[in-house]
């Protein structure tokens, strides 16, 4: 849901309505009221769809979707954003496994990591769990405390699953050839 931050500048911008056809004339005075919303915090990343857990906001239970999350607030359960990005803010306290493209950790976070692409843990953050990655950044003044296991691209990332399958599926086959 990209919504540009120069709201001044709506005649300029005669584009919003055409992408949202449902709302023809009444989708700037929308837009307008949505401003405050999405004003406070500016956006870093490249990516248009992203979505928000404040900081007053509890989650107890499982995430998943189809969007990059930024978490100011507190999630426990599970985190499955694959394809896609998950910041915990300098306010987020995380009780979870995440699984995403890319981890990046500026609060707290007790769980273990699972990304495609890599997993930054920046000098504010907190990590207390394992880490499976193509790639990790780790900044001076972090705190880590875990395992870290770098994978490539291709490589599955379910570390202890895909392990234990892998072995159980080679014994017997080894067994049988030995037979």
């Amino acid at each position: 849901m990209w919504k540009p931050t120069n709201q001044p500048q709506t005649p300029n911008r005669p584009a919003e309505p055409e992408q949202r056809p449902t709302m023809p004339s009444p989708s700037a005075p929308a837009m307008t009221s949505n401003e405050p919303a999405v004003a406070p915090r500016p956006t870093t990343t490249t990516t248009a769809d992203q979505a928000t857990i404040g900081k007053s906001l509890v989650i107890k239970g499982e995430v998943t979707g189809s969007e990059s999350l930024y978490i100011d607030g507190r999630v426990e359960g599970s985190i499955n954003l694959s394809g896609n990005r998950v910041t915990v803010g300098r306010n987020g306290v995380v009780a979870a496994n995440i699984n995403a493209r890319e981890i990046v950790v500026l609060g707290k976070v007790r769980g273990n990591l699972t990304a495609s692409d890599r997993v930054d843990i920046r000098s504010d953050g907190s990590l207390t769990g394992d880490v499976v990655a193509a790639r990790i950044s780790i900044e001076d003044g972090a705190f880590f405390k875990g395992g870290i296991d770098i994978r490539k691209g291709g490589q599955p990332n379910q570390k202890p699953n895909g392990e234990e399958k892998h072995v159980a599926a080679s014994e017997p086959t080894v067994v049988a050839a030995r037979a």
